[in-house]
Parts: C-alpha cells; structure tokens; sequence
C-alpha cells in the first residue's frame, strides 16, 4: 500500500522554482504594461515649431516633468525591477545548488548489462557477481568504509535487480509500478528556505504568516478597491465631483466656473498644512490691484466678492492661484510661481468633471462655458481677455492697442491674421510693441494652429433618400484645416463634398471602411496645443453638437474628434487642405417637421476659433420614402425593354439588371417603424443639406 510522504527539500531544490514562478506571474504582467505602446495622444502627436520660452519656463517644465513622473507610475517601475533581481536570483541558485536528483530503479543498469541479453546470458552473469559479491564470499574493506550491512544491501539489490528480469511476478511489478516490490511511497519536498522550518522560529513564520495573509492583503486589496471607487471615469475624486454638483448652476460661466473648480478636494491635498495660509495674501493683493487697469486683468466686482467669501484657506488659496495663472500675474516669489503654475492641470481636470455634469443637466450655456473655460485654461487667459494673448511675445497692453483704445469688442487671431501684411505690421511693430523678430515668431505660431473651416454640412441615413421618422440619421460634416494667415488656399473641390457609402453587398469596401475607423495607426492627429504656460502637454479636441438656441438646451450631445482621416500638413509643414469628413449618427425625432438647430464646432485649446451655423434636419414620412424608392425603381429601363436597348446602343453599355419594386409601405400599419423599407443603389444627400457658415 503506497504513501505520500510530505518532508522539508534538504537540498533547496525546489525553493527557486517556487519563488521563480511566483515573481514572474507579477512581474511579467506588469512588465507588458510598461512596455506595449502607449494609445496617449499627447505621447504620439506632433508639436507646433517655436522658439518661444514665456518667462518661468524653468518652473513650467518643472511642474511638467512632476506630472510625467506621476503619471509614469514609479512604484510600478521599481516593482519590475525588483521582481527581475528576484527572479535572477533564483535562475543562479538553480544552477549552482547542487541537487541530488533520484535516479529512476534500473535492473540492467543494476546488473551492468546489455538490454539485449537474453534470459541465459542474464543468469551466467548473476552467477558470476554473485561469486563476486556475496556476503559469505567477501569481507568488509575498511579502506572503502564497507560493512556487512552494505555487503547485504548490495547482494539484496542484485537479487532484486536479477528477479525483475527473470522472475514473471516480479517482473510484472517492475513493469507495471517501476520497482520490485510494486507501488513506492511519493516524498515531495516543501519549497520553503530551511530557516523557517528550522526548530524555535515557528513562532515568527506564524507572526509573518498572519502579517502577510491578515494585515498586508487585505490592505492592498482594500485601498485598490478604494482607490477605483474614489475617482469618477473623469479622473477627479468622488468627493470634488459632488463638490462641484452643488456649485452648479443655469447661467454659470466665465468667474462661476473658476469659483466652482477651486472647490475640487484635489487642492485640499495640494495646499494642506501651512501652504493653504502661507503666500495667500501676498496672491490676493496681486490678483485684486488695479494696477494699470488693463482689460482682462483685474477681477469683476462678483468675482471679488466670490473669494472674499470663501473661509476655506486652502480654497481660497487655490482660487486666489487661478486668477493669477489665468492673468499670468507675477508673484514674485518661486514658491508661489511654482504653485501657480501647478494648480491649472488640476483644474483642466476638475472642468472635465463640470462639463459631464453640465451635459448631464443639458442647459447650454454652462456647457459651453466649460468648453470654453479649458480654452482660457490651457492658453492662460482670463474670461473675456484678448485672444491675441495666445500668440508669442503679446501683452494686454499690445493687445489693447491692436484692438484700439475705444473697440468694445476683441480682435481674434483669425481676423488678425487676415490683414494685409502691410496694415498688420504697421499695428504690431514699433516702440512698445513688437521687434521684428517677436513680430515673425507671433506669425510663425499663427501660421501652424489648425483652424477647421466648414465647407458643408448635411443630414442624411445611409441607404435612404430622406430623413424619417426615428431613423439612425447622420450629420456629415466636410471640413478643411486653414491655419489663420495661409495664402493660395485652393477652391473647395465639390466632388469632396459628395459623401457617398459603399454598396451593402461591396464587403471589401465595408471592411476597407471598418478597418479605416479601428485602425488608429492611419488616423492623424493635429500638433499638439501651443500652450506655453499650461505645465502639461495636450493634444486638441474638436466638439461637434446640435443645440436648440431658442430654448438654450442641448439637443444632440457632443461628438469629439481628436483624429482625422487625412494629414494636416505635409512633411514641410505646410497645410495640405484636404477634406475631412466628420461623421456624427443619433436617433431622428418620431414626428415629421423641419427641426432648426445651431451647429457648434468647438475646440478646447484655441480661443476665437469656434464654428457656430445654423442647419435644419427635415423628416419626411415613410410614403414619400416609399414613393421616391418606386420612381428609381420605375425610371430604371430594363434590360430587355426598348429604352433598355436604346439605352445599350447609345452608351455601349447594357442596364442594370432591374430590381424588383418594394410594395408601398402602409402609412396606417407602419407609422411606428423606425426605418424604411427600400434598397436604393444611389445614396444621396436629403433635400435638408445646410450649409454651415461659421460666426
């Protein structure tokens, strides 16, 4: 009867195979998380060519590289590296332990002889070691430590070793378990170091154990757990979020925001202890001295009395931080500067947060105040500044005289740079303005932003001639990236503005199309943001949606684009002006009309550059889809017709086949279908095409 016999591994031969495999299955995951390609577009995207370096460039790219090195994940990196020391450790120990391995029960081997002898031969040779070996023929030889037990265990095991192969019984328990005399106990060693089954510390393999299983563990698992619940898919925490659902409001914009994003507990982490007090009064009189009273810089009354109400001195702080960032305020003092600069990453995140709540509410004027917020985030300026400020070397005070001392209204970087050379350069340079080469850099900058300029835009449902009710329609959008300031911009070809879909039958076509919007290798993206004082690289995003301006709500939600299907600019750098065709799908209304709505096409790193157009979707009922689908099929001539031959002798070509024409659809029975019936070969656009003119 056989037994398993569970005993310590003397020789440490299966410790390191133990610790081995345990180390690789943490560290090889997290080793792939490191290493596979980062899908982050600020990693990947190129950048806009400048010389610029705003004033405390130093401690920008500080707080830049303070977020990268957050971001990079350090314990993550020096768990891997610790996990591969352990794990070349245990490979040494497996090939310089020495391990006595278990020689598998061999009787030839045994016997030293040939497997092919046969049964005569193996009895001549036992004959012959058993006059060599026997216990009565031979004495004990000191010189080699022998005795009379191991003079009898060697007789036994030749006599063992000569049954298996000639004895049938014994023989088929060789055969069948290996050994002699049948089935043998199984010893595993335990995969443990020798010191902690040593006598006297199991006590302490107890407290390690229980340390290790009762303490270290559950604490791992639970701040993992916590840690996934304390944050919202913006990446904010739970608690900022709510923070922020609470300063919310209708009409919130420009100030209010700012208020409302200095309540995220982020700055509570940031400007804890002694930074919430220390340097906050020293902000508070930057930020509220008239100074020279420029437009942009100094606070509204509201706002004003919005920090002078806040008790919470590390909010305050934080506030009194924002302003000063977005007025690019000096502080005279690196400390502050360094938490200056710190603090709008955080609040570019926390607007995140703001805008999912806004949508949430669909009220449209605080959605497009956040939209608008992380514009003045990431550029540094404040609500309601110039938006020339975005350009290299440029002043409020610059600004305002560009604009003219009595303007009521600010130029934008668009309608600067379409000036004449001569007129622009006039206003720019000069004393107290630009030198020649601030002025050449400004234009440099201009030159490389990605202005989106609408060609067109329409609805249509793939497949269809008109819009019905509660179908999936599309909002085709045909657009050309126009750096503000190109010159020789080529005419819009109008067969780029035609959109049309492959035939449902065409599977290569489909699959070149599918394959074209998964594949993010072919997309191309736009240069990074050209924000000098936002310490954190971003790539720009373009919001598309409809709203219903009369009644100020959202009515379709955001779409955003941060890839495009063809280059922007070519190796040169120069636009290429291609055509882009951005795609929008959503559910038509249940009721036929003419629906009005205002088309915004907003991008969240450039101030000035907004596309607001007005666009009507009209849905038609399904008779008239039907009707429209019965003319095609009827205005075809068939193949075996007379209008089909005549058709044949003209072109050279025979006719389409002719499909079969659908029955009209029944406007009673079918008045809740969501599509129409029809498979039309031409896909063309509705008669609802609205151009789009931007503002």
């Amino acid at each position: 009867m056989s037994s398993t016999d569970y005993n310590y591994d003397e020789q440490g031969q299966f410790f390191p195979f133990f610790i081995l495999t345990l180390t690789s299955l943490i560290t090889l995951p997290l080793t792939y998380t490191l290493l596979r390609p980062s899908k982050v577009l600020e990693n990947t995207a190129p950048r806009i060519r400048s010389d610029y370096r705003p004033e405390h460039g130093d401690i920008i790219q500080k707080q830049k590289q303070k977020l990268l090195r957050k971001e990079r994940r350090l314990k993550r990196i020096f768990t891997v590296l610790v996990g591969y020391v352990v794990m070349a450790w245990m490979v040494y120990l497996i090939i310089v332990t020495a391990r006595s391995t278990p020689k598998i029960w061999d009787p030839y081997d045994i016997l030293g002889i040939s497997r092919s002898a046969n049964e005569k031969a193996i009895s001549r040779h036992f004959k012959r070691l058993s006059l060599q070996f026997h216990p009565d023929k031979v004495k004990p030889d000191p010189a080699k430590n022998e005795t009379i037990e191991t003079l009898n265990d060697r007789f036994v095991e030749l006599t063992k070793a000569y049954k298996a192969l000639t004895d049938e019984e014994i023989r088929n328990n060789y055969i069948q378990y290996g050994h002699p005399d049948g089935k043998q106990s199984f010893s595993i060693g335990i995969a443990l170091p020798k010191f902690i089954v040593t006598e006297g510390n199991g006590k302490y393999v107890l407290m390690v154990y229980g340390a290790l299983l009762g303490v270290l563990l559950p604490y791992i698992v639970g701040k993992w757990w916590y840690g996934t619940q304390r944050y919202t898919k913006e990446k904010v925490l739970v608690a900022s979020a709510g923070n922020i659902f609470r300063e919310y409001k209708d009409d919130l914009v420009g100030g209010g925001i700012i208020s409302a994003l200095s309540s995220g507990e982020e700055y509570k982490q940031m400007l804890k202890d002694e930074k919430a007090e220390k340097g906050l009064a020293k902000v508070e009189k930057k930020i509220l001295s008239d100074g020279d009273s420029v437009e942009g810089i100094t606070l509204s009354a509201k706002d004003r009395k919005a920090l002078a109400d806040l008790e919470n001195a590390s909010r305050r702080k934080a506030l009194a931080l924002l302003w000063a960032y977005l007025g690019r305020v000096g502080l005279d003092d690196p400390n502050l500067e360094e938490e200056k600069f710190g603090v709008a990453p955080t609040a570019f995140t926390l607007n995140d947060s703001f805008a999912s709540i806004a949508l949430a509410f669909g009220n449209l004027q605080p959605i497009l105040g956040s939209f608008h917020m992380s514009q003045h985030l990431i550029q540094a300026i404040r609500p309601g500044a110039s938006p020339l400020l975005q350009l290299p070397h440029f002043t409020p005070q610059i600004a305002k005289s560009i604009d003219g001392e009595h303007s009521k209204s600010h130029m934008s970087v668009p309608q600067y740079m379409a000036l004449s050379e001569e007129q622009r350069k006039k206003i720019s340079v000069g004393k107290g303005l630009l030198s020649e080469q601030q002025y050449a850099s400004a234009l440099s900058v201009a030159r490389q932003i990605p202005a989106l300029n609408v060609s067109k835009s329409f609805f249509k449902v793939v497949g269809e001639k008109v819009v019905t009710p509660s179908s999936l329609v599309q909002l085709v959008v045909k657009a050309r990236f126009i750096p503000p300031g190109s010159i020789n911009v080529p005419e819009v070809n109008e067969s780029d503005l035609i959109d049309i879909d492959p035939d449902e039958d065409d599977l290569d076509a489909n699959k070149a199309t599918k394959k074209r919007k998964n594949d993010s290798d072919e997309r191309v993206q736009p240069p990074l943001a050209h924000a000098p004082y936002f310490a954190r690289d971003h790539s720009p995003r373009w919001y598309i949606f409809l709203a219903d301006s009369r009644q100020g709500r959202m009515a379709v939600p955001p779409f955003t684009f941060t890839t495009f299907d063809k280059p922007i600019f070519d190796k040169d750098g120069k636009p290429t002006f291609n055509m882009q065709t951005l795609k929008m799908q959503f559910q038509a209304p249940p009721q036929v009309g003419k629906f009005p709505f205002s088309l915004y096409i907003v991008c969240d790193s450039y101030i000035g550059f907004d596309t607001v157009g007005d666009i009507t979707l009209e849905v038609e009922d399904l008779a008239k889809a039907a009707a429209l689908e019965e003319e095609d099929d009827i205005s075809e001539p068939d193949e075996d017709s007379i209008a089909g031959q005549m058709q044949a002798l003209k072109t050279g070509q025979a006719p389409a086949p002719k499909k079969r024409a659908k029955k009209p659809v029944d406007e009673s029975s079918e008045e809740d279908e969501s599509d129409t019936d029809g498979d039309a070969d031409d896909t063309s656009e509705t008669d609802t095409e609205t151009d789009t003119d931007g503002e």
